[in-house]
């Protein structure tokens, strides 16, 4: 693909337009880029055919002849089949850089590093943090693992998307969205038990929140998720399921180092059980459902 009037010369290959994937391809298609975008589901990139973006058939034919490829897939096993079974290590050439911005185990990440610097191409594990919202914005807080040399020089292309830091050498992102995940889904339980108690005493949640915006207690969980148990607005901007899946790695790399984290254990079995309970394409603010559930109070209705 020859780069055209009002576009930058790297092409980027964008490979998983779902909810997070679509709002970033956009963005750094306005920004000027030629972007070739591909998804399994391929209804997924009919919006992104629309606006100009070119639509490959199969992510090696998106990935061929691009100089930066983006990845932004379910879970690690997605990635590695990408990767190795669809073909694209094979496809890319000396140079390229690969940037995973899905939240996968950090060993995962270290091994397809491993395995694409052997073929001469850069690796860069970049979760993000920030939902749609910040996809959108392109305000996403961006927690990148590998080469500094190799972060900086995608550093135009970051600032598209959000604020990047470099957190360590490779895998050293995928550990930092870890924690990243812990604390949301902590935070996440605990401003549901907070309005499942208030509501208990006779005040009102929406009041409730109002009142301690501002305090020791505010955060974008309050502000975001808050409103959305407030509203009792569900729909999918973080799926239950995905917050497990990042869950259930914290688990691993818990039991790996040796720690004993009691905190994130008993969020992780309360997500495990809305997910298990069909909640898994629930918003994971929704947690509040579960415990309403488990406390015999069932709410209003869900919009």
């Amino acid at each position: 693909m020859t780069t055209g009037a009002g576009q930058k010369g790297e092409r980027i290959a964008f490979l998983g337009t779902g909810l997070m994937g679509a709002p970033m391809a956009r963005r750094l298609l306005k920004a000027g880029y030629a972007v070739t975008a591909w998804n399994r589901d391929r209804s997924k990139t009919d919006a992104l055919a629309e606006e100009r973006v070119t639509i490959a058939a199969t992510a090696a034919d998106a990935a061929r002849d691009a100089d930066v490829v983006f990845t932004m897939l379910s879970d690690g096993n997605a990635v590695s089949s990408v990767l190795i079974d669809q073909g694209v290590a094979d496809v890319l050439k000396v140079g390229a850089v690969v940037i995973d911005t899905s939240s996968i185990a950090p060993p995962i990440a270290r091994q397809h590093a491993e395995m694409l610097a052997k073929r001469q191409v850069h690796h860069i594990d970049a979760p993000v943090s920030g939902g749609v919202v910040g996809a959108e914005a392109g305000t996403l807080a961006i927690m990148a693992g590998g080469d500094s040399t190799i972060i900086d020089s995608a550093a135009d292309i970051f600032s598209i998307l959000g604020r990047v830091t470099h957190v360590g050498p490779s895998g050293a992102g995928q550990i930092c969205k870890l924690a990243n995940q812990q604390i949301v889904a902590i935070t996440i339980g605990a401003v549901a038990e907070a309005m499942m108690l208030v509501e208990a005493g006779g005040a009102d949640r929406g009041k409730f929140r109002d009142a301690i915006r501002g305090g020791f207690a505010e955060s974008r969980i309050l502000e975001l998720h808050g409103k959305r148990m407030v509203d009792r607005a569900f729909q999918p901007g973080g799926l239950s399921r995905l917050q497990l899946k990042d869950l259930d790695a914290v688990a691993a790399m818990a039991e790996l180092f040796a720690l004993d984290l009691p905190l994130t254990s008993v969020i992780r079995n309360e997500f495990s059980d809305f997910v298990a309970d069909g909640h898994g394409e629930t918003d994971h603010s929704g947690l509040l459902l579960h415990l309403e559930k488990i406390n015999g109070h069932h709410g209003e209705k869900v919009r």
